[in-house]
């Protein structure tokens, strides 16, 4: 490096680095990498100065390093430099960039234009990972964008049917009929849902009438979720391993939580219970 302001910029860069100062960071380190863009270390400072600036969620900075970074990344070898400009690129909605930026790291995604929307399977996300967080499965529509297939607890502060933006760096793992799933983190909300989400409470005296209530929900593409399927752990064992069992359900008195048009909550529960008037019953829900 031909400076002392050179090396002084890059020891303040890592000093702020290692105190997760990342706005100091983010901006030593992309001066040191703009006074010095062939040193050989050039790749690495714009790596980290993108990085930076996507802990601080500056997506405009994380996309214009980003770009750099991924120009000096070697291609189909899995850099992550490409996958944190995929991020950064579909959240400024620059979809040519994201999708060479997903083929950089390594993915095939079919040829197209405009939005990614694609069926890349279910994975569970982590609703609000810096508060009441919760994790939830979702369908995959992009390696960065996930639609939300649960109904969330209000203090999650998501819906049913939302689409989230999430990062690619695993923080824990769902285990599922013997198959292991990574936990992603929310990063933002992408896409709304408009539809509210109310809470029930129900008498099932078998476990298929509770199904029979979720799958009268689903048929309308809504959402019903038995807080009996609900998990309270704490957030170290949340980012590890935790066995789920997909089946899991209980009969008996219960709550659950339903993703539909107010209008249409009592119609649907009404004829859930026609069905099977004997052994169901439910109450008026309450709107959240």
């Amino acid at each position: 490096m031909p400076g002392s302001e050179d090396r002084d910029l890059l020891k303040r860069a890592y000093e702020a680095w290692d105190a997760e100062d990342w706005p100091v960071a983010g901006e030593t380190l992309e001066r040191l990498v703009r006074r010095n863009p062939d040193h050989r270390r050039a790749a690495v400072w714009w790596y980290d100065a993108a990085l930076a600036y996507k802990f601080l969620r500056n997506w405009a900075k994380a996309y214009e390093l980003g770009r750099e970074a991924a120009a000096r990344a070697k291609r189909g070898t899995q850099d992550p430099a490409f996958w944190n400009l995929g991020i950064a690129a579909t959240i400024m909605k620059d979809w040519a960039t994201a999708r060479d930026a997903w083929r950089g790291f390594g993915i095939a995604l079919p040829n197209g234009e405009g939005e990614i929307v694609e069926d890349l399977g279910v994975t569970p996300v982590r609703l609000n990972p810096g508060g009441r967080a919760e994790v939830v499965w979702a369908r995959r529509l992009c390696p960065a964008r996930a639609r939300v297939l649960n109904v969330p607890t209000p203090e999650s502060g998501r819906r049913f049917g939302e689409i989230v933006v999430h990062d690619g760096a695993p923080n824990g793992e769902r285990v599922v009929d013997g198959h292991s799933y990574s936990v992603f983190d929310e990063l933002l909300l992408w896409q709304a849902s408009e539809l509210p989400t109310s809470t029930v409470a129900i008498e099932a005296e078998t476990v298929e009438d509770v199904g029979a209530l979720v799958a009268v929900f689903e048929e309308r593409e809504y959402g019903a979720e038995p807080w009996s399927s609900h998990q309270m752990i704490c957030a170290c064992c949340s980012e590890g391993e935790v066995s789920q069992d997909p089946r899991h359900a209980v009969a008996g008195e219960q709550r659950v939580s339903l993703a539909a048009p107010p209008e249409e909550v009592p119609v649907l529960l009404e004829r859930w219970r026609a069905e099977a008037p004997a052994r169901r019953r439910w109450a008026a829900p309450a709107a959240h």
